[in-house]
């Protein structure tokens, strides 16, 4: 995602073997946030058939531990694609040079 100045989310939707189906961007916002539909990425990974997804999304700020917001929305999506039985591998943060892994934390 390199040094973006606005906050963007990707989402990459993986088959059974977690080999990569598509990746999409699913927002782009201003440098402090980006709004993330969980319907729409849910949505979407029916559409596509998909086992699992991964979150990826910058901070412009420098930091890339999660807000608030961040887990609360990656708790969200992780509890609407287990219920259609797609599984939320992971969210990761990223600054440009560092990256926070959501699961390796313990927010998934």
């Amino acid at each position: 995602m390199g040094p973006i100045d606005i906050e963007r989310v990707l989402v990459f939707y993986l088959n059974s073997s977690n080999m990569p189906i598509r990746d999409e961007l699913a927002s782009k916002g201003s440098i402090e946030q980006s709004a993330i539909d969980v319907r729409d990425v849910v949505k979407r990974a029916l559409e596509l058939g998909t086992s699992a997804i991964i979150l990826v999304h910058n901070h412009p700020s420098g930091s890339p531990e999660p807000s608030r917001q961040n887990m609360a929305i990656t708790r969200e999506i992780d509890d609407a694609a287990s219920r259609l039985g797609t599984a939320l591998h992971d969210h990761i943060a990223i600054d440009g040079s560092e990256d926070c892994s959501f699961r390796a934390i313990g927010i998934l």
